[in-house]
């Protein structure tokens, strides 16, 4: 079963797949216009969810003294395919374990040594877990990018939307982030439903400001960068979106 993420989750995701070490929780707020406690809130979540899974430098063994990097395309039983993966990942030199859905050669498997004899020392050992290596390559090098869909949009009405749920009727709910010159900006809700700015068929689910939400009753403000639900029971119009967007 899949996770849901919405527009703030993906940016997170892509810009640490990018560049964990150097990006900030205030980097990525300024690009969502929320505050950057809902993004190491939102953090907290992927990682407390499984989502992320861990942040990991990136290596060349060759600067290390350990100029072989071997790639052992394998063949391992199906049933005993995941307790494998997990046993050759014990094997000292191996670095990463990769398991395939379907074809004969299920598993590969990077180990990185410093001589041959270190390779073969490995080779051995996958070997005796009950795995057929069926080719062996030198990795030369290794190059990664951050997801692109989950990247930047050109489109400047999705960028302020940080989610999107179609209902029955044509009803919607949307996460939107709240603009510095959006027209409910400063507004209690009680204030912006006597303005006009929150309709009949419009309703404020909720409010995520620094990290925690917010019961979205009358008297409560809206602020710039708060993150709100908003379900609307004719869809989410661009006369609905404005209210919270200014665009």
């Amino acid at each position: 079963m899949s996770d849901r993420i919405d527009e703030i989750d993906r940016r997170i995701i892509y810009r640490l797949m990018g560049d964990a070490r150097n990006v900030s929780a205030p980097m990525i707020a300024e690009e969502m216009n929320v505050s950057a406690g809902t993004i190491r809130n939102r953090i907290a979540q992927l990682e407390e969810r499984g989502v992320i899974q861990g942040y990991h430098a990136s290596v060349d063994f060759e600067r290390t003294g350990a100029p072989l990097t071997n790639l052992f395309i394998c063949r391992a039983p199906v049933p005993e395919r995941e307790t494998i993966a997990e046993k050759a990942l014990q094997v000292p030199g191996v670095v990463n374990v990769r398991q395939l859905m379907t074809g004969g050669a299920n598993l590969h498997v990077v180990a990185v040594g410093g001589d041959m004899a270190t390779v073969t020392r490995i080779a051995r050992a996958l070997t005796e877990l009950g795995v057929e290596i069926e080719d062996e390559q030198l990795v030369q090098k290794e190059r990664t990018r951050p997801y692109e869909p989950f990247g930047p949009q050109e489109d400047a009405r999705r960028s302020a939307l940080a989610d999107m749920m179609q209902l029955a009727g044509g009803a919607e709910v949307v996460e939107v982030s709240v603009a510095d010159d959006a027209p409910i900006a400063g507004l209690t809700l009680t204030e912006a439903a006597d303005e006009g700015l929150i309709g009949e068929n419009v309703l404020v689910v909720a409010i995520e400001r620094d990290g925690s939400v917010i019961t979205p009753k009358g008297d409560v403000t809206v602020e710039p960068d708060d993150l709100v639900t908003v379900f609307s029971r004719s869809g989410a119009s661009p006369a609905v979106l404005e209210t919270f967007t200014g665009e």
